[in-house]
């Protein structure tokens, strides 16, 4: 027997995640993180509606609503000029229950996760580092090194690797981590200021030499900045610093340490002053350089590489975070039915097929933009001075381009069509795809509210068939069935069709409502589906 059914290194927002929705589901497990203490920096700032809607599941987004800053539209300035505004609120309305971005502070982030991990009765151990491990078939057997020097064993079933950048778990796989490293070195800031940008709004300035991002957070005068730093000092390779300090001669991000020390004061002041922005006061900066890199594998044995561990990229669109606790919920709610014997142990090699991708082209997609915005060559000048302001307000002008920038960026349009998960389709539906969200008029408000049960359920929106009440009933499978407004239609559903859809709301099969029930039951079968009792 095992110890624990998983062990977790790393308690970073993505470990925290993977091991709250591991606890919710019964799952016996172990966090432990090298740091002594919790995060005490913002670092990562922006959460995204899917992100939400996985909260929702864990029934924790109200929480973090209410705690956070929410912001709901994006602004271009370009040489001191406002080019274009996009109000993400109204292009996301019908598409989730949070059409708009929240910023929330990484470190009240953390803290929040914690506490609920503790109400769910588990602890992070710190500081514990993982030193190593061995994969032996049925089980891992992990080395970890406690504060006094004192070593331990710990055996699980599966290890979780969120250590971040310089991942143990991933030297211990031997998997590769290839990319480059950003030439520029950027600076963040969280400041006090006044200025007409300070109006919780994001904003983005572009100049011939410079990039300066403007976040909101909660506060009348607070803003966090980010933004490059032109003469770069020599960094080392990337070596064992992955957070960030408040010393500036002594800070990364991703893993590249800026050796010699740069100070707010050696910041250039043209583009600050272009948003006619004053800053009064400097609560924290930092210093860093970017990496895009992705690893050759999420995935060896019985071993598992999450978050930082196993993508990391430029900020822009501020997906990092919300792509970790991605794969955290991706992985979680595999790892909950393969170790309760109710989903086949096949299904843990769809983790890898579904976030890798989805990384990849994350890391490919990020990286032409963050070249766009901070390349000096002639033609990126040209398209970020020159073509942007007039292109972007007329491709703003249509909305389905606006819709098509926040599907994207909130990450509600990742799909996982590819996956041998997947299979089927019905109207515009198909398998893989997210469940489209509908709201719905009396109780539930919508259609996600079933999702928080995080269990296998069919959907019908229509009518549901003797035959599919009958199947559901002997395979203990909950059948939600939604009376058919043309709202349903307008989202892509078929009317009486059948959607079985998976713990983190992502449509797993899907079929007409005329066709027979076979193929539905011996999906059910072939992947040994079976719900809690």
């Amino acid at each position: 027997m095992a110890d624990v059914d998983v062990l977790i290194a790393g308690a970073g927002p993505t470990g925290l995640v993977l091991a709250l929705w591991l606890a919710r589901s019964g799952v016996r497990i172990r966090i432990v993180d090298k740091a002594a203490t919790a995060g005490t920096t913002s670092r990562a700032l922006v959460v995204h509606a899917r992100t939400l809607e996985f909260y929702r599941q864990l029934g924790i987004a109200n929480d973090v609503v209410e705690a956070a800053t929410r912001f709901a539209a994006v602004n271009l300035w370009v040489h001191g000029r406002h080019a274009a505004r996009v109000d993400i609120g109204a292009i996301g309305q019908g598409l989730t229950a949070y059409p708009y971005m929240l910023v929330f502070p990484q470190d009240e982030h953390e803290q929040l996760l914690l506490a609920r991990l503790a109400d769910a009765g588990v602890d992070v151990e710190r500081p514990c580092a993982l030193r190593d491990f061995d994969d032996r078939g049925t089980h891992v057997v992990a080395q970890l090194l406690h504060a006094d020097g004192r070593e331990q064993t710990c055996t699980a079933a599966f290890i979780a690797g969120c250590d971040g950048a310089h991942s143990t778990v991933r030297e211990q796989l031997h998997a590769g981590f290839p990319g480059a490293t950003y030439a520029h070195v950027f600076y963040v800031a969280d400041v006090e200021a006044r200025g007409p940008v300070m109006n919780h709004e994001l904003h983005v300035a572009l100049d011939f030499a410079d990039l300066l991002a403007v976040f909101p957070m909660k506060g009348e005068s607070r803003a966090r900045l980010i933004g490059t730093v032109r003469e770069a000092p020599t960094a080392t390779e990337p070596g064992s610093e992955t957070t960030f300090h408040p010393d500036p001669s002594h800070t990364a991000i991703t893993g590249q340490v800026v050796s010699d020390p740069i100070e707010w004061r050696d910041v250039s002041r043209r583009i600050i002053e272009r948003l006619r922005l004053d800053v009064a006061r400097v609560n924290w900066f930092s210093t860093y350089h970017v990496h895009h890199r992705v690893a050759s594998h999420f995935r060896a044995g019985r071993a598992f590489l999450l978050g930082d561990a196993a993508h990391i990229h430029s900020p822009v669109g501020g997906q990092g975070m919300n792509t970790g606790i991605g794969d955290a919920v991706n992985l979680g709610w595999k790892l909950a039915g393969v170790l309760a014997g109710r989903l086949s142990e096949r299904a843990l090699d769809t983790y890898e097929t579904e976030r890798i991708a989805f990384a990849r082209r994350l890391v490919a997609t990020t990286d032409r933009g963050f070249q766009l915005v901070t390349s000096d060559g002639p033609i990126a000048r040209f398209v970020r001075i020159r073509a942007l302001p007039v292109v972007l307000p007329m491709l703003f002008a249509y909305r389905f381009a606006r819709r098509f920038l926040f599907r994207t960026v909130s990450q509600t349009a990742i799909d996982y069509r590819d996956s041998t998960l997947s299979s089927g389709s019905a109207g515009s539906v198909d398998a893989g795809d997210r469940l489209p969200w509908v709201a719905l008029d009396g109780t539930p408000a919508d259609n996600y509210a079933p999702l928080a049960s995080r269990d296998w359920q069919v959907h019908v929106y229509g009518e549901a068939d003797r035959r599919v009440v009958d199947l559901c009933a002997q395979r203990r499978l909950a059948l939600h069935a939604f009376a058919w407004t043309p709202a349903m239609r307008r989202a892509g559903f078929a009317r009486n069709a059948r959607y079985l859809v998976r713990p983190d709301g992502y449509v797993a099969f899907a079929q007409s409502g005329d066709d027979d029930l076979g193929a539905l039951t011996r999906y059910v079968d072939d992947w040994t589906i079976a719900a809690r009792t």
